[in-house]
């Protein structure tokens, strides 16, 4: 087996790439997948920041994996070797209120968390909790069904689970140009509803179009709340966090959703809650996708296929790279690491 491991946080040293020549035993209801491919999330510099200070290193970083299950442990009851599998943010207890309501994402015991407390996917072998995983399909493409569950789940999940999106609904989309920001756009298209994206750069104009957006609003400053494109909104997606979220408020109509999934800079945020009584405005955050929100978002892709916007597919060899990448911004897209050394563009 192959992995990446992080040794301590921060960026002093580089992601160290390991050999190991053996595979742990199975327990319980683990199973052990061959890792096909494995995305490169924002999430992933969060956690190597130490922002989550709870993370185990040293440790594998990734929860964005795609793979076959090769192995099963001795009380695995939901899937058997040769199936086709990809990992959620972490497991679920499957007893828990949450879990009984379905909920799997805000379970109360959950423990197994990717890339912070048990090794994640920059590995061409993975171990997992039978309910840390959600079917995927076989026909789809690696370095797709990679990032679906933490793209177009999240976004799924708090605009249509959650956010309680319906057809001819006004939808501001934070952050556009990335990976939950650009299926965001589609999703919400799909349902029927019309999308304005805001990005900080002009240059994803045209990229943002081609994914159904009616207006693009470029806002380096993160003042995108006084156009007219933004105003009135039923609900916005921001997938940034600080810089944007009191102008993502103030694009709200009276009665309007504000639903939270991005946290890029470590900051505090002040809010004038007179505007969010006075307002009527709701503020959630949802978390991942829980399996029944990926047999939905699979569902919509069978209709008609999403475009799962991939900026290039990295060799894992490559992951301290496309870390730095991702740290550096601009993309369009996920980075994703190919067990397969080579990548493709």
């Amino acid at each position: 087996m192959k992995r990446a491991v992080l040794d301590q946080i921060g960026w002093d040293a580089p992601l160290r790439m390991e050999s190991l020549d053996y595979d742990a035993p199975l327990v319980d209801d683990q199973v052990r997948v061959a890792v096909e491919a494995c995305g490169v999330c924002y999430r992933d510099l969060i956690d190597r920041a130490g922002r989550l200070p709870f993370i185990a290193c040293p440790i594998t970083p990734g929860h964005e994996a795609v793979g076959r299950i090769v192995e099963v442990g001795p009380t695995t009851t939901q899937w058997a070797v040769g199936d086709r599998v990809a990992t959620m943010h972490r497991d679920a207890c499957g007893e828990c209120a949450a879990c009984d309501r379905g909920a799997t994402s805000h379970c109360e015991s959950a423990a197994w968390v990717f890339g912070l407390l048990a090794h994640g996917g920059y590995a061409t072998r993975l171990v997992a909790p039978e309910r840390a995983l959600f079917a995927v399909p076989d026909s789809m493409p690696a370095a797709h069904a990679a990032v679906m569950h933490c793209t177009f789940g999240t976004a799924y999940r708090n605009l249509v689970t959650a956010g309680r999106l319906t057809a001819g609904e006004k939808v501001v989309v934070t952050g556009a140009n990335g990976g939950v920001g650009a299926a965001a756009i589609q999703i919400a298209t799909r349902l029927g509803a019309q999308v304005t994206a805001v990005v900080r750069r002009a240059e994803h104009t045209a990229f943002l179009r081609s994914l159904g957006a009616v207006h693009v609003v470029v806002a380096p400053d993160g003042q995108f709340h006084k156009t007219a494109e933004t105003r009135n909104a039923d609900i916005v997606l921001d997938c940034v966090g600080a810089d944007t979220f009191n102008s993502s408020l103030r694009c709200l109509k009276v009665g309007g959703r504000l639903a939270v999934v991005g946290n890029i800079r470590e900051a505090r945020v002040e809010l004038n809650l007179g505007y969010v009584i006075v307002r009527g405005l709701t503020m959630l955050s949802a978390g991942g996708a829980t399996p029944t929100d990926m047999a939905e978002v699979f569902a919509l892709d069978r209709d008609a296929a999403f475009l799962v916007s991939i900026d290039e597919v990295l060799p894992l060899s490559k992951a301290e790279e496309a870390q730095r990448r991702v740290r550096a911004g601009g993309l369009e897209g996920r980075l994703v690491l190919s067990m397969e050394e080579g990548g493709t563009q």
